[in-house]
């Protein structure tokens, strides 16, 4: 089943590297993504299946959101210009 999950929703056909290394690197990788795309999916009022909510996110990779405000409405427009955000830092 995890297999399959990564097939079909992170486009994983093979693995990259030969090494045992590489691969436990691969699928650890792999298993915090399917982690965090089933908290999204848990967390999303849009009833997606899991597939369809990778695919989106997929889209909206480089837009600038509130993740969680996107989750509540994902077809709203998105904001041209991205809010500043200035942290200052202060030194005594």
């Amino acid at each position: 089943m995890f297999f399959k999950a990564l097939k079909q929703n992170l486009k994983v056909k093979s693995f990259v590297g030969t090494s045992k290394n590489a691969l436990l690197i691969q699928i650890w990788t792999a298993l915090i993504a399917i982690m965090l795309l089933k908290w999204l999916h848990h967390l999303s009022k849009a009833k997606w299946s899991l597939s369809n909510l990778a695919s989106m996110l997929r889209l909206n990779l480089f837009t600038y959101r509130n993740l969680l405000l996107w989750l509540d409405n994902p077809f709203g427009t998105p904001p041209l210009i991205p809010a500043p955000v200035q942290f200052s830092l202060e030194l005594n």
